[in-house]
C-alpha cells in the first residue's frame, strides 16, 4: 500500500515537473515572439502613483455636490471634464462651469482640494524599478490629467522622493491637457509614436485602464495591462530582464 502511494506521488511529481518545463518553454516562445522592446510608454494614474476615486466622491458628498461620480470616474467624464483634460478651458473656467453644473456654493479652493482628493502617493520603490529600466530602454510618460492634478502630482513627486522631479525619469512627458488628446482615442497615440518615430514593434504600453491598453494593441502596440493582481514589477517577464 505504501508503495503504491509512493509511486503516485512519483508520477504527480514528474508530471508537474513536465507541465513547468512546458510552462517555461511556452513562455520563453511567447516572449521571443513579441520581439524586442526597445521604449515603453506608462500611464501615470493607478500605475505610478496610487488613486482612490471614492475620496473625491466623498469629498464632494461632504460639500453638498451628490451626483459627482455620476459625472466622472475611472472609465467615465462628463463634457466639462474632458475639456478641462484637453487643455480647452482653463482651471478658472473649470471652477466657474462646476459651480453652475452642481448648482452649489463653492469656491475655487474647496473645488480644488476636493478634485485632488483621489491623488495619494508615489511608490519610491516603483520608482527607484524605473531608474533601472532608463539604462536600456527609452520611457515615456503618457497620462490623461489635468493643470489641476498636474501642479499637485508634480509637488506631491518631490515630496514623495526628496526633491527628484517625475519628468526627469523620462524622455518626455506627454499629458492630455498639453497636446490635446486623451486617452482611449487613437489620436493621441499615434501623435508619441509619430513624435519620437517610434517602431510599434518595438513598443510597450502599459496602463491600468482596458479601454487604453486595447487602443494600444490595435494600433500595434505590445501591451501590458496593470490589474490588482499584477505588479508593475512583473512586466519584466515582457521585458526578458
Amino acid at each position: 500500500m505504501e508503495n503504491s502511494r509512493t509511486a503516485k506521488i512519483g508520477i504527480e511529481i514528474e508530471i508537474a515537473n513536465k507541465c513547468a518545463i512546458i510552462f517555461s518553454a511556452d513562455r520563453k516562445k511567447y516572449i521571443r515572439s513579441m520581439g524586442k522592446i526597445k521604449n515603453v510608454i506608462f500611464d501615470l494614474g493607478g500605475v505610478f502613483i496610487d488613486l482612490d476615486f471614492n475620496k473625491t466622491k466623498n469629498a464632494f458628498e461632504s460639500l453638498g455636490v451628490n451626483n459627482y461620480a455620476e459625472m466622472f470616474n475611472q472609465h467615465h467624464a462628463d463634457d466639462l471634464f474632458l475639456q478641462l483634460e484637453t487643455g480647452k478651458i482653463s482651471e478658472v473656467e473649470f471652477y466657474a462651469a462646476f459651480r453652475k453644473l452642481v448648482n452649489v456654493e463653492l469656491n475655487n479652493e474647496q473645488i480644488k482640494n476636493a478634485w485632488n482628493a483621489m491623488l495619494l502617493h508615489f511608490n519610491p520603490k516603483k520608482i527607484e524599478w524605473l531608474q533601472t529600466l532608463r539604462e536600456d530602454y527609452k520611457l515615456f510618460l503618457f497620462s490623461n490629467t489635468n493643470i489641476i492634478h498636474q501642479k499637485f502630482f508634480e509637488q506631491r513627486f518631490i515630496d514623495d522622493l526628496n526633491g527628484a522631479h517625475l519628468q526627469d525619469y523620462f524622455e518626455k512627458v506627454y499629458y492630455s491637457q498639453e497636446i490635446g488628446m486623451r486617452k482611449p482615442n487613437k489620436d493621441g497615440f499615434e501623435f508619441i509614436l509619430n513624435e519620437q518615430q517610434l517602431d510599434r514593434s518595438e513598443t510597450l504600453f502599459i496602463d491600468d485602464t482596458i479601454g487604453n491598453v486595447e487602443t494600444a494593441k490595435s494600433l500595434g502596440l505590445q501591451t501590458f495591462h496593470l490589474t490588482p493582481d499584477r505588479k508593475l514589477q512583473d512586466v519584466e517577464v515582457l521585458l526578458n530582464l
